[in-house]
């Protein structure tokens, strides 16, 4: 199968033997992507959506697949609520991650997200800019009920399916999901696709280690966690981004700039880069700040609210007064 035959439209896509995933366009802010594992008899989900409206519509879309096959297991492959705020949905599963995506599980409850986007003023505005379109009210928290470190190889029905630990990268713990017989790996966060990734955890050369180990692995096709179906192609586009950040930021930061100035002056390069045509350019504030904190151990961090700011401005938008 040709990976880039595959349409990137909302709902459910064959792309492999038992394999299938489940896109979001645009791919952009918390339109992410999960994946099935069908096996003979019972399934493996990969990751769930943002909220319970999202994911129920996906459990829904699946249903011809997993009446024969129920999801036995659910993979979170790390820790961001557009890929495990819906997994109360999925009822008696076992849910497993990584024991850094389960030790960041409670970072951002969706009680924090619901109240930063219903807050009065300027805050408000601006988390009602980058998550307006999701509802996350009402939603329980449903932690991982078995961790792992490193390599966990698990049997799905008959499929083999190997869990490969590959964070900190985007987060403190990314986890990729490899199906070798069938020639597919869910990536995760690990890969955006025609779309900026964002470093939240770094460093940037550990994230470009897990998409060269992805390239290695020789998938026929990659599902990223936002953006079309791509093939390795797509990975080595992600890691020449991120290399370019990397040897960018390091540069800005030799010549004494501030993480808000050398971010300002690398997104005045974007425009002419092999990468200005991707969506969320302003992520670009979050990759350097990121990038700062480990060049420089005494680095003040920036606050999440600064950050979301940031990358407002450099995508040209302001709160209303």
């Amino acid at each position: 199968m040709d990976p880039r035959s595959v349409p990137f439209a909302t709902g459910r896509h064959q792309v492999g033997d038992g394999c299938h995933a489940w896109l979001q366009p645009d791919g952009g802010w918390g339109w992410s992507n999960a994946g099935l594992v069908v096996g003979d008899g019972a399934s493996l989900l990969v990751d769930t959506l943002f909220d319970l409206h999202l994911t129920r519509a996906m459990l829904d879309g699946l249903a011809p697949l997993t009446e024969a096959a129920p999801i036995g297991t659910l993979v979170n492959t790390h820790a961001n609520g557009d890929h495990c705020y819906g997994n109360e949905l999925v009822t008696g599963a076992e849910i497993v991650a990584s024991d850094a995506t389960a030790r960041e599980f409670a970072d951002v409850p969706p009680a924090a997200m619901a109240a930063l986007k219903g807050a009065d003023g300027p805050v408000g505005a601006l988390f009602q800019r980058f998550f307006g379109a999701f509802d996350f009210e009402g939603i329980t928290p449903t932690p991982p009920t078995r961790t792992f470190s490193d390599r966990l190889g698990l049997d799905v029905a008959g499929t083999r399916v190997d869990l490969v630990e590959v964070g900190p990268a985007h987060t403190e713990g990314d986890t990729i999901v490899h199906v070798p017989d069938a020639g597919v790996v869910f990536t995760g966060d690990i890969c955006f696709i025609e779309g900026t990734p964002i470093v939240w955890a770094g460093p940037l050369d550990r994230w470009v280690a897990a998409c060269d180990l992805i390239v290695d692995l020789d998938p026929v096709a990659v599902v990223p966690g936002h953006g079309p179906v791509t093939d390795t192609a797509g990975v080595v586009r992600v890691r020449d981004y991120l290399a370019w950040v990397d040897g960018e930021v390091r540069d800005r930061f030799a010549r004494g700039m501030t993480a808000a100035e050398a971010a300002r002056d690398l997104a005045g390069e974007l425009a002419s880069s092999p990468f200005a045509a991707w969506g969320e350019e302003g992520r670009i504030a979050v990759n350097v700040e990121t990038a700062f904190r480990h060049l420089d151990p005494a680095h003040e961090p920036a606050g999440v609210v600064d950050l979301f700011q940031r990358m407002a401005e450099i995508e040209g938008w302001a709160p209303p007064p």
